[in-house]
């Protein structure tokens, strides 16, 4: 009979006490003494963890995992099927490093079947990681990897946001479309159309939401990269697909949507305090992007984390 507060399969190993509450570790798994196992995991059979490693509360680890030492893992995290960690980045027979590399997981991320993490990489919160990617370097929180190595091919946002507005009348400023995130906008700009071309004008302190005091062109960006991630703390922000098109994810740390812009008439506004991401940058594109405050490197925040303890709790 089984007197503790965790459950072990009698083909099962759990040399370690500091294991929570209502865990259950099956057949043929082997857990070492110095291992720190969080309350209601799931540890399924054939999982061997080492002992610098801990495990945060409601945990799934498929069989066939390895957590080596160094090995980190936060609350509600998924570990698929045959999932592989490393914490050497130059592996040796019987030669051991004095530390190894850090991996950490973080609260409610998922690991895919047969992923492969490379050791001192951080995995962002709510992050998926797609069966067989391998991964190299840090992902960020909610996003979607694939591939190897794995890249970026979407965040956790549900339908992208098409901006569909009003067709204003030429030379008209026309509908603001609300996206129920932090006060994020579309703004029809004023646009002429001629058999000459096209003209969007822009007159500060008019037709935009701010004065700008800053631009910045955004170019060259190839489509497996990543810009953005951040916010500010006082800078507005105003976003102009001038060529090309890309996608921006905004988000107050309580929503989160994925807009699509492509039409240089179609402006997107950033307010203060929203987390901004822009990617899938075809060939080409140029985001023009105008700010209400001059540069000033203590106005960002750069941590998803710090992030969301300056907005306040994250009630996803």
């Amino acid at each position: 009979m089984n007197d503790k507060p965790f459950f072990v399969h009698d083909r099962g190993i759990c040399e370690s006490t500091r294991v929570g509450n209502g865990t259950r570790v099956w057949a043929f798994a082997h857990v070492l003494p110095g291992a720190v196992i969080g309350a209601n995991c799931n540890i399924c059979d054939h999982v061997f963890i080492e002992n610098d490693v801990s495990v945060g509360d409601d945990v799934t680890i498929k069989s066939g995992v390895q957590l080596w030492d160094g090995v980190r893992l936060g609350n509600r995290v998924f570990v698929g099927p045959n999932a592989t960690f490393t914490n050497d980045r130059f592996p040796r027979s019987k030669h051991y490093p004095e530390q190894f590399l850090q991996t950490i997981v973080e609260d409610g991320a998922s690991i895919g079947a047969n992923a492969t993490i490379l050791p001192g990489i951080t995995i962002g919160r709510q992050a998926m990681i797609g069966a067989g990617a391998v991964v190299t370097k840090n992902v960020p929180a909610n996003a979607v990897v694939v591939g190897n190595p794995a890249v970026i091919v979407g965040y956790q946002t549900g339908p992208q946001v098409e901006p569909v507005m009003t067709q204003a009348a030429p030379g008209a400023a026309g509908d603001r479309m609300a996206l129920g995130v932090g006060g994020c906008e579309l703004w029809r700009l004023p646009h002429f159309s001629d058999l000459r071309g096209e003209l969007a004008p822009l007159e500060f302190g008019q037709n935009l939401p701010f004065k700008p005091l800053r631009s910045f062109l955004v170019y060259g960006v190839r489509s497996d990269k990543v810009r953005g991630e951040h916010a500010h703390r006082q800078c507005q922000q105003f976003l102009i697909a001038t060529h090309g098109r890309l996608s921006v994810v905004v988000d107050d740390g309580h929503g989160r949507k994925e807009v699509s812009l492509a039409d240089p008439s179609v402006g997107l506004y950033l307010p203060p305090g929203v987390w901004g991401i822009q990617y899938k940058f075809q060939p080409d594109t140029v985001l023009l992007v105008m700010a209400s405050h001059p540069y000033d490197a203590s106005d960002y925040i750069r941590d998803y984390s710090d992030f969301l303890a300056t907005v306040g709790p994250d009630d996803r």
